[in-house]
């Protein structure tokens, strides 16, 4: 029997969700997501977390009252319904009205993002969220 290391040799370098989620790049928003149906570990990418929920008191003053968590509730609620749609499929695009983050924004723009579920570091389903140009 062939093993991986036979037909490919070594690993030369792996980089594993944990350290993606230690060092920043994915933010891991299972928690929340398990209070909008979700089962599985979710996580949203660094330039999702930055453009679409995150949301400080400066950008309350400068654009419009809203508050992290909801905005994080709508970009999950948001693929809890598209993943009701497209059962079966492990790549989501949707798409979700959101005031941009751009310090003058006060009304909301359709944003389209990619869900793709696939295995985590021990093989279980994980889902990630990303910017559509992501990987």
């Amino acid at each position: 029997m062939n093993s991986a290391n036979n037909i490919f040799g070594n690993v030369i370098y792996s980089y594993t969700r944990a350290q993606a989620i230690e060092d920043g790049e994915l933010i891991d928003v299972s928690e929340t997501a398990r209070e909008t149906g979700f089962t599985i570990s979710v996580a949203v990418t660094r330039s999702v977390w930055s453009q679409y929920i995150e949301w400080t008191t400066v950008d309350n003053d400068k654009q419009s009252y809203q508050n992290e968590s909801g905005r994080l509730w709508d970009v999950l609620w948001m693929l809890y319904l598209a993943c009701k749609r497209g059962k079966g499929e492990s790549c989501l695009h949707y798409g979700l009205h959101v005031i941009p983050r751009n310090g003058r924004s006060k009304k909301p723009a359709l944003t389209k993002l990619k869900s793709v579920i696939s295995g985590g570091d021990e093989g279980e389903p994980v889902i990630t969220i990303m910017l559509p140009s992501e990987d």
